[in-house]
């Protein structure tokens, strides 16, 4: 595990780029140009599960902050930290309590539906079967796919309400998009295209990305990286 210092800064950013929240982060920390540490901790080589590393975080988990000695552990409650105490608000967490209420709606949402419906279907469709060299049956990967296939659809028919919404919470960019469009940009290392069908949440990615670069290829370097080698098929035995 090792750090490099954009700027002389307190705040420490412990991250993989493998990781969904912390691309989200540290994308909000370099679109709003503040100062940070950067530390890397691969998940694949299991620094996140050394000694020193649980001195920071004991769940062993990517992404975590340290602020001054601060440590905090949770990607949502680590953006409305930074928010709040690096004076990031509009448009990113308006100061409006309506405002900032619809934020905290897409927020709790994501956090019980379509985090861990990635999560599961990234887990079983392909980083286990890189681990095992096996795939599970295929009766439960339709039914992890049938899960993300609603979380998706729940983002292209309810939070952009078919495209009457610009963003997921309203009509400007907030960090709720952030996090969005980081989970969704994942399933395609293992083979789902979330805009498949859904030319609305096909739309909005396009804009993320055109809003957020050249940070947001930056931080999506790793995860092309991966597309690129497997094309979305887990590396598995043939038979």
């Amino acid at each position: 595990m090792y750090c490099f210092t954009c700027e002389m800064s307190k705040l420490k950013v412990y991250y993989d780029l493998i990781s969904q929240p912390a691309r989200a982060i540290l994308l909000l920390l370099k679109i709003n140009r503040i100062p940070y540490e950067g530390c890397p901790v691969s998940l694949q080589k299991g620094e996140h599960l050394r000694e020193e590393y649980l001195k920071i975080n004991p769940f062993h988990r990517i992404p975590t902050i340290d602020d001054d000695g601060f440590k905090l552990m949770e990607s949502i409650a680590i953006m409305r930290y930074i928010c709040q105490t690096r004076n990031i608000d509009d448009p990113w967490y308006p100061k409006d309590p309506k405002l900032r209420a619809r934020v905290d709606e897409y927020l709790e949402w994501q956090h019980i539906d379509i985090r861990g419906n990635t999560m599961n279907y990234l887990m079983n469709k392909f980083i286990l079967p890189s681990v095992t060299g096996e795939l599970p049956p295929e009766k439960q990967i339709l039914s992890y796919e049938k899960n993300l296939d609603k979380s998706f659809d729940y983002m292209e028919n309810i939070w952009l309400q078919n495209g009457k919404k610009k963003y997921l919470t309203g009509d400007k960019i907030t960090f709720a998009d952030i996090l969005g469009v980081c989970e969704a940009n994942t399933t395609r290392i293992a083979g789902y295209d979330p805009r498949k069908n859904r030319p609305n949440l096909a739309n909005w990615m396009d804009r993320m990305r055109d809003e957020l670069n050249p940070h947001y290829d930056e931080v999506h370097t790793k995860i092309n990286a991966i597309y690129e080698r497997f094309k979305g098929v887990p590396p598995v035995k043939r038979s």
